[in-house]
This record gives C-alpha cells, structure tokens and sequence, in this order.
C-alpha cells in the first residue's frame, strides 16, 4: 500500500472532560499543541492529512489541513471523529491518531497497512507493563473509508466503543512492543508525565 492510499487524522473533537474541559488538541506539549505534534509526527506517515474537532475550528484551520468537526453534536466519541473523517477522506484508507497520544510510533501506519490486506480495520495491540494481558489500542487505527455507512449505523444504535464497533468487522491487531508509545494524557498530570524523558 502507498502513502498516497492513505489519509491521516488526527482526532482532537472531545470534550477535554478529565482535563477540566479544556480544548485538549491546544495544551501545550514540548513547545506546541497536543494536535500540532500529533498532525507533525503523522505527516511523513501517510498521504492528505486532516483535522476533527469540534472547538477552536478557527484555530485549528490556520494550520493548513482541513478541519471537519463531528456530524452531529453529540460528542459520541472519537468514533464520531472517525466517521467525519471517513465521510471526507478521498484515499482508500484513514489512519487516525487521538491528540492526546504525543509519542505514537514514527513507523506506526507502516505496520498497520502491513496487514491490510485481508483486514477492515487495522489497530495496535502492546502488552499491559504490570499484568502482562494484552492491551489493544483502538483509537489508534487503520480503516477502509467503504465503513463509513456502517460505522454511521453503529452510531445511530448507539454505539460508542471503538472496539465494540471494530468486533463487528474484519479486525486485525498488530503487535507492538513499546506500549509507552501509545500513552494518552487524560488529565493535567498525564500531561506532565508525558513531558518528562
């Protein structure tokens, strides 16, 4: 699979809620946003890339992708991200990443699009530290842009869990070894954590 087969997104439409209810794409993170960091370090790993968000679209848009907030005002979750971006990707392929996650593998697409092939959607799986059990990792994923009626049903029944959705489909997990890379900052001390090498 070609980069070009593949747009980038990166999800930034959530309501900040564990972190006070702050825009969290726009915390700063090592000298710039959480969703600049996210978009920079996707770049070099697909082909168009684009932004949901549902705040600051005014913000978000001066950094020169599109920006296409949730269909509805629900904030159903980053499934809701998922769908905007399945609704207006123009690649056989989507590869999302959450703001929230600054050190997501710099090879994290390539892998997943390995495994494509005989796949609907592709997401990373690591091993929990301290229980050894395995960890998927369902917000960072690949997805072919065909899912996007049938994730909009899923919705509409009121589905919210990614991997709920994803267990419905042909859904590959790939094993990464780091599970650090896909750390997530839900609050102000995650974000400090983060920070720190």
């Amino acid at each position: 699979m070609n980069m070009s087969d593949i747009t980038g997104l990166v999800l930034a439409g959530g309501l900040g809620r564990r972190m006070g209810g702050v825009d969290k794409g726009l915390q700063p993170f090592e000298g710039q946003p959480l969703a600049r960091r996210a978009l920079e370090r996707l770049r070099p790993q697909v082909g168009p890339l684009m932004l949901n968000a549902n705040r600051h679209l005014d913000v978000y848009a001066a950094w020169g992708v599109p920006v296409w907030p949730d269909a509805d005002d629900q904030f159903a979750g980053p499934l809701a991200g998922m769908l905007a971006g399945l609704r207006h990707a123009d690649t056989p392929w989507l590869a999302c990443v959450p703001c929230d996650g600054p050190h997501f593998p710099p090879d994290l697409v390539q892998r997943l699009a390995a495994h494509a092939e005989a796949a609907d959607v592709v997401m990373p799986v690591t091993l929990d530290p301290d229980t050894g059990r395995r960890q998927p990792q369902p917000v960072f994923g690949l997805l072919r842009r065909s899912l996007a009626d049938h994730l909009a049903g899923f919705l509409a029944d009121g589905g919210r869990q990614v991997e709920a959705w994803a267990a419905r489909l042909r859904c590959v997990q790939v094993p990464f070894a780091d599970a650090r890379a896909f750390a997530n900052a839900n609050t102000a001390q995650d974000l400090a954590r983060l920070s720190r090498p």
